[in-house]
């Protein structure tokens, strides 16, 4: 589960770009799923189109950017047997810090991969 080298050319600009732009709410509500307790392990699907995976967050006509931005948690990510259950540690390992990276989960087509990505630095 290591950042897919398909995903840096074709996909990395435009997710960085928007990135940048809702990286403070996608942050915050990191934080507040964490703090409330709902898990550990928030995850941002984000999607070109609508998807049903977690709840929409940030619609990308709705901030001018190219991705719609979800969240859930990797519970939801067992459940749909997206991650197998005997997975879930090997994920937990390689999950990195909520405070300094935002797991995305991109989904465009057939293809979905997970991203970490750092939060921007002031």
């Amino acid at each position: 589960m290591q950042n897919d080298p398909e995903l840096d050319g074709k996909y990395l600009g435009t997710i960085s770009k928007d990135f940048v732009m809702v990286s403070e709410t996608i942050k915050e509500a990191s934080y507040q799923v964490r703090k409330q307790g709902f898990s550990d392990y928030p995850i941002f699907p984000i999607s070109k189109k609508d998807i049903s995976i977690g709840q929409l967050l940030i619609a990308k006509q709705d901030a001018a950017i190219e991705w719609n931005y979800n969240i859930t948690y990797i519970d939801e990510f067992v459940q749909r047997k997206i991650v197998a259950e005997e997975k879930l540690d090997d994920f937990k390992k390689i999950y990195k810090d909520p405070d300094e990276f935002c797991c995305l989960f991109v989904m465009d087509g057939a293809f979905t991969s997970f991203l970490f990505i750092p939060y921007p630095v002031d």
